[in-house]
């Protein structure tokens, strides 16, 4: 038997031993969900959810519709058909954002059973995004405005920005540069009724 001969050999043997073992990766972990995908989206509102009513004469959302960072459709107005919408204009590259991230992601936590909080994110490369989100813990589902049109529709030029908009899409108020999470918690508060 010659030397080059023997080490096919052993090559097909180890190959063989391998799949007949399953030894294929398949112990691999799974892969982590996308953050800021679908499984970010929220069921529905709770019953018995009291909110108040938007001041009449608001001007409407723009109701724009996405795709979230897994490739999942969105429809803002989707969201806000049964709770009021925060409307989170980031980049992965913004200091401020990332300063202020912790405290957003905390509210929409406090919150997740009366507002949803829905990122936009433009001018970013996506998996600078995913960083960001997972090292931001961020929970809340992200939309990927590639063409900036989102952006352009709230008026938004740089990040951040924060815009709330009530139950059935009025336009409720707005924050170019971004809020501190205090004034948006108080905003928040208003819009939900005493239990």
């Amino acid at each position: 038997m010659t030397r080059g001969y023997a080490v096919r050999l052993a090559a097909i043997a180890l190959a063989a031993a391998l799949a007949a073992t399953g030894c294929s990766g398949g112990d691999e972990a799974p892969a982590p969900p996308v953050a800021g995908g679908a499984a970010a989206l929220p069921g529905p509102a709770p019953a018995g959810l009291g909110l108040r009513p938007a001041p009449s004469g608001a001007p409407g959302a723009p109701a724009v519709t996405g795709a979230l960072t897994d490739g999942s459709p969105v429809a803002l107005a989707d969201l806000w058909a049964d709770r009021p919408v925060v409307l989170v204009f980031f980049t992965s590259w913004c200091t401020l954002c990332a300063d202020r991230q912790a405290a957003l992601s905390e509210l929409a936590r406090r919150h997740r059973d009366e507002v949803v909080l829905v990122g936009v994110v433009t001018e970013d490369r996506p998996e600078d995004v995913q960083r960001y989100l997972r090292e931001h813990r961020v929970g809340y589902p992200v939309v990927l405005d590639a063409d900036g049109a989102i952006w352009r529709s709230y008026a938004v030029r740089e990040p951040p920005a924060v815009v709330v908009v009530a139950k059935g899409g009025a336009l409720l108020r707005g924050w170019p540069g971004g809020v501190d999470a205090p004034t948006l918690d108080a905003e928040l508060r208003k819009l939900v009724l005493p239990a």
